[in-house]
C-alpha cells in the first residue's frame, strides 16, 4: 500500500484547497521519505489526524478529539475563515496490490459545520478519479480492516507522544496493548469466544421451558449488569492508576527539587557541623604531634648521610681500636714464646726462623688494618651504641611524620567537602517549605494508591461475582435441560472455549518469540551500544519488556538513558511492524524527541529510509535539524519536502515546497 495524494480543503488550520503530493516513486529511483517540516501548533498533528480520518471516518482514533461526539468532532474541524457555502474536504489517493495489480482508489469525505445525521458523507473515486465505486461506500470498514486494520494502525500512524509514553511506562500504553493483540490475532480468538457463548445462551433460551426460561432470562440479566458494573470500575480502576502514576512523577520531582536544593543536607546540617568539629579536632591534633616531632629528632631527618657517615666511620674506628689491642696481645706472647724457646736446647738459627715466622705472620694478618686512616671521632662502643639507637628513632620519627602529613591532608579534603554541603543546604524556612511539598506529594501518593487499591479489590470481588454467576448459569443449563442435541452444542462449545484458550495461548507465545527477536534486532541496529542488551523477553499478559545482558542478568530499565528508552520504544514499534507481514506506509509525527545527538544520528541514517517503502515525517525544525536533513539528502532518501507556513494573524496554515533549509 501507497499513499499517492492528500488533499485538504478547509480542514483545521489549512484554508481554501491545498495538494501533497505523497508518492516516494516520483523521482529515478524511489526515495522513501516524505518531509512535512512545521513548528509546534502549524498543523502536523491535524494533518495526521486528517489521514486517519479519511481511512477510519467514525471510528478514527484523532488526537484532538477527546470526549467529543462525530458530529462536534467534525464541526471542530471545519476551518474558521472558511466560507460557509464551502464544504470541509478530505481525499487520500492510494494505491495497492488486488488480483496481482495495482489499483488506486480515492476516499473522498466531505461535511459541512454541524453535520447532517452528525456524520461526513463518503465517497470512494477509481482509477481515473472520476466514476464511484458504489459497492465499496457500503463495505468500506470492512474493505480498509483487509488493507489496514484499524487494531494496528498505531504501528504504522504514531506520534513522538506515543513514543514518549511508551518509553516511560513499564507496560505498553492501552492504544499499543490493542494493536499488539490486534497483531497476534487475538481479537479474532475473542470474539471467537463472545460469539461461541452467544450461541450457548442462544440454546439454552429455545430449550427451556416458561419457568425455566424466565429464570435463566433474570440470570443473565444479572450476569450483563455485572458486566456493565465490571466496566465501569476496570474503566475508574485504570482512570486510578494513571492519577497514581502522574502523582508519583509529582512526588519525585519535589523529591528530585528537595535535593538539587539542599533539601537532604539541610536536614543533617548538625550531623554534617559535628562531623565538621570532629574532623577539625582531630586535625588539631595531627599538627600538635608534628610540633613535638619537629621539637624532637625528627629534624636530623634532613641529614641522614651525615648520620650514616658518622656511623660508618664510628664502625671502623672501633674495629681499628680492636686490632691494635689484638696486635698488642700477640706481640707480647710472640716474646714469651721467643724466650721460652730460647731456654730449650734448640739452636739460635731456628730460634731466628720462629722469630721471623711469627713477625711476617703478624704483618701478614694486620696488613688491611695497617692502611687504615688515622681515627678522628674517637667514639667508644657506648657513644656508637647509643648512634645507632639515636638513627633508629629518626628514621621512626620520619615514618611517623609522613603518615600523619597523608592524614592531615585527608582530614583537610573532608573538611572542604563537609563546608561546601554545608554551604548548599537550605535555609530553615526553604526546608520547611521543600519537606512540607514532599510531605504533602507522598499524601497524594498514599491517599491514591488507597484508592487504587479499594477499587482493585472491588473488582477482584466482582470478578469472582461474576465467574459465580457463570457458574449458576451453567449449572442452571445442566440440570434443567434436556434435549440432547442442544446439550451437545453447549458441551461442545465448553469444549472449544478451552480448546481456543490453549490455541489463544500457543499463538501468543508463538507470535511473542519472533516479536522479542525482532525487537532485539531493531534496538541493537538502532543503538550506538551492541553490549548493553543480549536478550528482550515480552510478558505474555502484560506485553512489558524485559531486558537481559549477557550473563543472563535483568537490566532495570531505569538504568536506560531517556534517548535509550526511545530507541527501545521505537524499536518495538518497529518490530510490530516488521512481524504483522504488512507492507504498509509509516507516518510519524514528531519524530525524534529528547534524543541526543548520537541516538538521534542513528534514527537519521538506520530508521528512517528503512522503516517501510514510505515514511512520512512530521517535524519541528529542531527535530530534523540542518545536520539531519542534510544528512537524509546525501543518502537519497528524502522524495519530497514540504514545509507547513503557519501565519499567527490569520491562523491559517498553507503548504509550501522545501523545508526550513
Amino acid at each position: 500500500m501507497i499513499f499517492l495524494e492528500l488533499v485538504l480543503q478547509n480542514f483545521g488550520p489549512y484554508a481554501g484547497r491545498q495538494v501533497i503530493k505523497l508518492d516516494p516513486r516520483s523521482g529515478e529511483n524511489a526515495r522513501p521519505i516524505i518531509l512535512l517540516g512545521g513548528m509546534n501548533g502549524g498543523g502536523k498533528t491535524t494533518l495526521m489526524d486528517s489521514i486517519r480520518l479519511a481511512l477510519y471516518g467514525q471510528r478514527a482514533q484523532c488526537s484532538t478529539r477527546g470526549n467529543l461526539s462525530y458530529a462536534d468532532f467534525l464541526t471542530q474541524c471545519v476551518n474558521s475563515k472558511a466560507n460557509p457555502t464551502e464544504k470541509t474536504r478530505i481525499e487520500l489517493l492510494f494505491e495497492h496490490i488486488e488480483d496481482d495489480k495495482p489499483i488506486k482508489y480515492r476516499i473522498v469525505r466531505t461535511w459541512e459545520k454541524n453535520p447532517k445525521d452528525g456524520k461526513d458523507a463518503l465517497g470512494i473515486l477509481g482509477d481515473d478519479d472520476t466514476w464511484p465505486v458504489d459497492s465499496l461506500v457500503n463495505i468500506w470498514d470492512d474493505y480498509i480492516e483487509n488493507l489496514l486494520p484499524l487494531g494496528i494502525s498505531n504501528l504504522f500512524l504514531f506520534d513522538g507522544e506515543q513514543v514518549k509514553e511508551l518509553a516511560e511506562q513499564e507496560t505498553p500504553p492501552q492504544i499499543v496493548i490493542e494493536a499488539i493483540r490486534g497483531l497476534l490475532g487475538l481479537e479474532l480468538a475473542d470474539k471467537l469466544a463472545v460469539d461461541l457463548e452467544i450461541l450457548v445462551n442462544r440454546k439454552r433460551k429455545e430449550i427451556a421451558d416458561t419457568k425455566d426460561l424466565a429464570d435463566l432470562e433474570e440470570i443473565e440479566q444479572r450476569l450483563i449488569e455485572q458486566h456493565e458494573d465490571y466496566q465501569v470500575i476496570e474503566e475508574k480502576l485504570a482512570s486510578y492508576k494513571n492519577q497514581v502514576e502522574e502523582l508519583e512523577i509529582i512526588q519525585r520531582e519535589a523529591l528530585d527539587k528537595f535535593v538539587s536544593e539542599g533539601g537532604k543536607i539541610a536536614a543533617e546540617r548538625n550531623q554534617l557541623e559535628q562531623q565538621q568539629m570532629e574532623r577539625n579536632t582531630a586535625a588539631e591534633n595531627i599538627r600538635q604531634s608534628m610540633c613535638d616531632l619537629a621539637a624532637d629528632v625528627l629534624p636530623l631527618a634532613l641529614i641522614p648521610n651525615l648520620l650514616s657517615q658518622v656511623q660508618v666511620q664510628g664502625a671502623k674506628e672501633f674495629r681499628y681500636q680492636q686490632v691494635q689491642l689484638a696486635r698488642d696481645v700477640l706481640l707480647e706472647r710472640d716474646k714469651r714464646l721467643l724466650k721460652w724457646l730460647s731456654e730449650l736446647k734448640i739452636t739460635s738459627e731456628q730460634v731466628d726462623k720462629i722469630q721471623s715466622f711469627l713477625v711476617e705472620d703478624v704483618d701478614n694478618l694486620y696488613t688491611d688494618y695497617s692502611q687504615v686512616e688515622a681515627p678522628w671521632l674517637l667514639a667508644d662502643e657506648e657513644s656508637l651504641s647509643q648512634l645507632d639507637n639515636f638513627i633508629y628513632h629518626v628514621k621512626n620519627a620520619k615514618t611517623s611524620a609522613k603518615q600523619q602529613l597523608s592524614n592531615l591532608k585527608n582530614l583537610e579534603e573532608e573538611l572542604i567537602v563537609l563546608a561546601r554541603q554545608v554551604q548548599t543546604a537550605a535555609e530553615p524556612e526553604a526546608y520547611q517549605k521543600l519537606r512540607d511539598a514532599v510531605e504533602e506529594a507522598q499524601n497524594q501518593v498514599a491517599q491514591a494508591k488507597a484508592i487504587y487499591e479499594t477499587t482493585r479489590q472491588h473488582l477482584a470481588e466482582l470478578t469472582d461475582t461474576l465467574e459465580q454467576t457463570k457458574k449458576e448459569l451453567k449449572d442452571y443449563t445442566e440440570k434443567n435441560i434436556d434435549t440432547k442435541n442442544r446439550e451437545h452444542i453447549i458441551t461442545s462449545a465448553a469444549k472449544v472455549q478451552e480448546t481456543l484458550k490453549v490455541f489463544r495461548e500457543k499463538l501468543t507465545l508463538r507470535k511473542l518469540n519472533k516479536l522479542e527477536e525482532e525487537v532485539k534486532n531493531c534496538f541493537l541496529y538502532l543503538l550506538h551500544k551492541s553490549d548493553l542488551v543480549y536478550r528482550i523477553a515480552i510478558d505474555t499478559k502484560t506485553f512489558a519488556l524485559s531486558l537481559f545482558d549477557f550473563d543472563g542478568k535483568p537490566v532495570p530499565k531505569h538504568r536506560l538513558s531517556a534517548g535509550e528508552k526511545q530507541l527501545l520504544a521505537i524499536a518495538f514499534l518497529w518490530g510490530l511492524a516488521k512481524v504483522s507481514g504488512l507492507r504498509l506506509p509509516v507516518a510519524i509525527d514528531t519524530p525524534l524527541g529528547r534524543l541526543d545527538s548520537s541516538h538521534r544520528q542513528n534514527l537519521v541514517e538506520k530508521y528512517f529510509p528503512a522503516a517501510s517503502h514510505q515514511v512520512i515525517l512530521l517535524s519541528t525544525d529542531t527535530e530534523i535539524g540542518k545536520k539531519e536533513v542534510e544528512t537524509l539528502r546525501e543518502n537519497e532518501a528524502i522524495a519530497h519536502e514540504y514545509l507547513l507556513k503557519y501565519n499567527s494573524n490569520t491562523r491559517q496554515t498553507t503548504i509550501q515546497p522545501g523545508y526550513f533549509w
